[in-house]
C-alpha cells in the first residue's frame, strides 16, 4: 500500500509539473498569436489610410493625363481588391497589386510637370509620402511579430503543446520579390530635368 501511494504521489506530481509546463507553453503562444493581430491591426490602419488617398490623387492627376486609363483602371482595381479583401494573405496580395499600380502612376506624373503648381497634388503627395513610410514600418513590425510566433511553435516541445492546442504556422508575411513588392517611391522633384543631355554636333568638316 505504502508503495502504491507513493507512485500515486510521483505520478501526480509529475502531471502537475506537466500540465503547468503545458499550460504555461500555451499561454506564451496566446499572447504571441495575439501580438501578430495587434501587428496586424496596425498595418491595416495604414493599408486603408493610403487607399482612402488614392481616389483624390488619381483624380488630381487625372485632370493632367486622361489618356492614361489603364493605369486608372489597374489602380482602381487592386484598391477594390485591397477593401475587399477578407485576410491578411489576401489583404498582403492585394496591396502587392496596388504597389506595383501606384508606382506606375508615380512614373506617368514624372511626364507632367504642371503637376507641380498643383497644390492639391502637392498636398496628396506629402500625404501619400508620409502613409507609404508608415507602411514599411508596419510592416516589418508585423513581420517581425509572425516570425517570433513561427519560430516559438516550431520549437520542441513548443511543437507538441501547439499542435494539441491547435496552434498552426502563420504564412502571412509581407515577401520582397525582386525589384518589386518595396513600397513605392514617391517623387516629385520636378525641378531637375529628366531629359538626357544633349550630344554635341560636330563642325563641318574644313575643306
Amino acid at each position: 500500500m505504502k508503495i502504491a501511494a507513493i507512485i500515486a504521489v510521483i505520478v501526480l506530481i509529475i502531471a502537475f509539473f506537466l500540465g503547468s509546463a503545458y499550460v504555461g507553453r500555451r499561454n506564451q503562444m496566446v499572447v504571441k498569436r495575439e501580438a501578430v493581430s495587434a501587428s496586424w491591426a496596425q498595418v491595416d490602419v495604414v493599408l486603408q489610410r493610403r487607399a482612402d488617398l488614392i481616389p483624390n490623387l488619381v483624380e488630381t492627376v487625372k485632370g493632367f493625363a486622361q489618356h492614361e486609363e489603364k493605369v486608372f483602371g489597374d489602380i482602381a482595381a487592386a484598391r477594390s481588391a485591397l477593401i475587399g479583401a477578407k485576410t491578411p494573405a489576401d489583404k498582403i496580395a492585394a496591396n502587392g497589386a496596388l504597389d506595383s499600380a501606384l508606382s506606375r502612376l508615380l512614373v506617368i506624373t514624372e511626364n507632367y510637370p504642371q503637376l507641380k503648381s498643383n497644390e492639391n497634388f502637392l498636398r496628396l503627395q506629402d500625404e501619400l509620402a508620409g502613409t507609404e513610410n508608415r507602411i514599411a514600418v508596419e510592416r516589418r513590425r508585423y513581420n517581425e511579430a509572425v516570425q517570433d510566433y513561427n519560430t516559438f511553435i516550431a520549437l520542441f516541445p513548443n511543437s507538441l503543446v501547439a499542435s494539441i492546442g491547435g496552434f498552426t504556422r502563420n504564412d502571412a508575411y509581407f515577401k520582397t520579390d525582386e525589384g518589386a513588392r518595396s513600397a513605392p517611391k514617391v517623387n516629385f522633384d520636378f525641378n531637375k530635368s529628366s531629359a538626357p543631355a544633349a550630344t554635341p554636333v560636330p563642325a563641318p568638316a574644313k575643306p
